[in-house]
């Protein structure tokens, strides 16, 4: 009776445990992305404001409006959509944060697909 009173403690305090998140840190800055989807390894820059994103992508730039739902997560709405697919605004979650970098899921609103990826922080 003893070792299970022990165990169900210890297994209450490693069930608490949440990672730290200091979100704020990433809300503006210069950044460099890498995404892995489907075996494949994507890269990209980007500038954030607290309402802008610019990024670049295969020489391309790209411009979106960002809205912020709360510290840890937005909506990017792209300013010059292309096609039907880039209409489609896009969900991003922080989700664990460090001195230089943050780790992120983000997937198009209404759908259930959600890529991650991470996001370094570039000093100027």
């Amino acid at each position: 009776m003893n070792k299970f009173f022990i165990l169900i403690s210890l297994l209450s305090l490693f069930g608490c445990y949440n990672s730290e998140r200091n979100c704020k840190d990433y809300k503006t800055g210069h950044f460099y992305s890498e995404v892995t989807i489907d075996g494949k390894l994507y890269t990209s820059t980007f500038s954030r404001t607290d309402s802008l994103q610019v990024e670049t992508y295969n020489q391309k730039k790209d411009s979106s409006h960002v809205r912020w739902i709360n510290d840890c997560e937005m909506i990017f709405k792209t300013i010059h959509p292309k096609n039907r697919v880039e209409q489609k605004d896009i969900h991003l979650k922080i989700l664990t944060t460090t001195d230089s970098s943050y780790t992120y899921e983000y997937s198009y609103i209404g759908e259930t697909k959600k890529q991650k990826g991470v996001a370094f922080r570039i000093k100027n």
